[in-house]
């Protein structure tokens, strides 16, 4: 499971050059997706199936439970806790995910909130590495929209281009909205991830790799969503035209 970890783009980058790094962003990203299905033994397709009728049902509202909270949480946290690197986020969500998957499901819908907490509180960090304040209400609402991108197993590819232009959809919304916007999406990734907690292949699967996975995944994304942000700001262009511009590069237009 090993990965390269990028640092973030530098400031006056040339567009082309920024775009192209944001792209091997996104392609090492993707490439997790095949270190999970691997890891799953090729049983990563229909694994929202696998889960309780129950679980299925109410994992919607569970992830809008979660997802409020953890960005109450996350917020509340930079006034006392400093940011952590990339590597200490996910060995952080690696012991909560370990914690999680121990219990079996009931565990692992208990586990949500504190992994999804400690991503949201990395993607604000890496917000502000891009030179964001994480207070800011535009900068809250991109935190938030990074969730909105496919997990790492999930099978619809559109999906982690969508997160980036999602909020022109939601324009002048409350946060309460985005976030309605956002459950659906990210229950649909957190279901895989539930599920794969649960299935044992071999004893070779934990909801530590799993949460390692998804956390390594969702950081890139931000990388993503503040590169292009910033690179917007910088030269003055349409963050539109750049998000297409990206799409283009990594073969998504």
């Amino acid at each position: 499971m090993t990965q390269t970890i990028l640092p973030p783009i530098e400031p006056g980058a040339d567009t082309q050059a920024t775009l192209e790094a944001l792209a091997t962003r996104y392609k090492n990203a993707r490439g997790l997706g095949m270190q999970a299905v691997n890891m799953l033994g090729g049983q990563a397709e229909h694994l929202l199936d696998r889960l309780p009728g129950a679980v299925r049902g109410g994992l919607e509202g569970a992830t809008f439970q979660a997802l409020e909270l953890s960005f109450s949480a996350a917020a509340a946290s930079r006034g006392t806790l400093p940011d952590t690197g990339h590597w200490l986020t996910r060995a952080v969500t690696m012991a909560t995910g370990a914690a999680g998957g121990f219990g079996g499901t009931a565990s692992a819908l208990a586990e949500l909130p504190v992994t999804t907490t400690v991503i949201l509180r990395a993607v604000q960090g890496i917000a502000a590495d891009y030179g964001f304040d994480p207070s800011h209400e535009d900068t809250r609402a991109d935190c938030i929209q990074v969730f909105a991108a496919a997990g790492p197993i999930e099978g619809d590819d559109g999906a982690d281009i969508s997160f980036l232009t999602l909020r022109a959809g939601v324009t002048g919304a409350t946060l309460q909205s985005l976030l309605r916007t956002v459950a659906p999406r990210l229950a649909t990734t957190l279901g895989n991830k539930l599920a794969a907690q649960t299935v044992p292949v071999l004893g070779a699967v934990s909801g530590a790799a799993i949460n390692y996975i998804y956390t390594s995944y969702f950081q890139e994304m931000a990388h993503i969503q503040f590169g292009l942000r910033r690179l917007a700001e910088e030269t003055g262009q349409d963050r539109a035209a750049l998000i297409a511009a990206f799409a283009q590069k990594i073969g998504k237009s």
